[in-house]
């Protein structure tokens, strides 16, 4: 038993990390050529270039995304069902995806409107978690 909890915890952590680490790269694919633009450094690519430099980037977002719904997923032994994968996929994006804003993005602010809704995020995870019979 204490095994199974050992791997258990082990599954989850490495689940919730190559879901972080893919986010962070699948940011840096969806957003990234903004900043190159805004940077001068993409502003006179062709839309078709921007879009195949994205999709570089993606191909590493899936190499982790991938591994981290398998290993997390009931179905393979992992702890979480598809549900609570995707939830916890939406949290971590929109997580990332914050963090990315205000480091890069210096004209993007954080107002009280946009905390309410990580408050409503973390109840939507407490809600996908309950136990419910």
């Amino acid at each position: 038993m204490r095994n199974y909890i050992r791997l258990m915890n082990w599954t989850l952590f490495a689940t919730v990390a190559l879901l972080i680490l893919s986010n962070i790269v699948m940011t840096f694919a969806w957003y990234g050529h903004l900043k190159l633009q805004q940077m001068g450094i993409s502003s006179h690519w062709p839309l078709i270039v921007v879009i195949l430099f994205s999709w570089g980037i993606a191909f590493f977002e899936y190499s982790l995304m991938v591994p981290a719904n398998r290993l997390g997923f009931t179905g393979n032994g992992g702890p979480f069902t598809l549900l609570q994968l995707k939830i916890i996929q939406e949290v971590i994006t929109l997580t990332v995806f914050t963090v990315f804003v205000t480091v890069f993005f210096k004209s993007e602010q954080l107002k009280w409107n946009h905390f309410v809704s990580f408050a409503f995020l973390i109840i939507a995870v407490y809600f996908a978690f309950m136990k419910v019979e």
